[in-house]
């Protein structure tokens, strides 16, 4: 059995000509992520390995998470095959993963985490917003035989906005 958690990164800003891959976090996508690392650290257990795109939003994202839940920053690491919009390079990276994760969360972009969603969990969703997260476990033993599997929660933080 494996368990892959997935996590869009925050809201980014426009305010400044960059690059897309050094555009920095908002104020609410800071606020958002803030949020939904909280829920998940009352409900879940920490993953073992953390994976982040090398953007600067998905970096300062996964940094935030990380702190909020008490993780060590040793154990994340940057691949670039996760600085993907489409969803064939995250779903190449997944299954060349360590079989000695049982665990694994990863922080990168849509449309990749909606196509991953839609295609891997068991439920289906229009869009992960920035900042949402999806939790999947599924009945394999390697990685690399990814199939379907079973979505046991999306955390959208318009939900959690509401809830507070």
């Amino acid at each position: 059995m494996k368990k892959l958690t997935i996590v869009r990164h925050g809201k980014s800003s426009w305010e400044y000509d960059l690059s897309d891959i050094e555009r920095p976090l908002k104020k609410r996508g800071i606020t958002d992520i803030k949020a939904v690392s909280k829920e998940f650290k009352i409900k879940y257990l920490q993953p073992e390995v953390v994976f982040s795109s090398p953007a600067k939003r998905a970096l300062e994202t996964s940094n935030i998470f990380l702190k909020n839940i008490d993780f060590s920053y040793e154990n994340r690491h940057v691949s670039s095959q996760i600085y993907d919009f489409g969803g064939k390079n995250l779903i190449s990276f997944i299954k060349s993963i360590d079989n000695k994760y049982k665990h694994v969360m990863i922080f990168g972009h849509n449309h990749a985490m909606t196509y991953f969603i839609n295609t891997y969990g068991n439920m289906y969703i229009d869009n992960l917003p920035t900042s949402g997260l999806a939790i999947f476990e599924f009945d394999i033993a390697s990685w690399k035989d990814l199939k379907p599997g079973k979505t046991i929660e999306i955390l959208i933080p318009k939900n959690l906005r509401r809830n507070s």
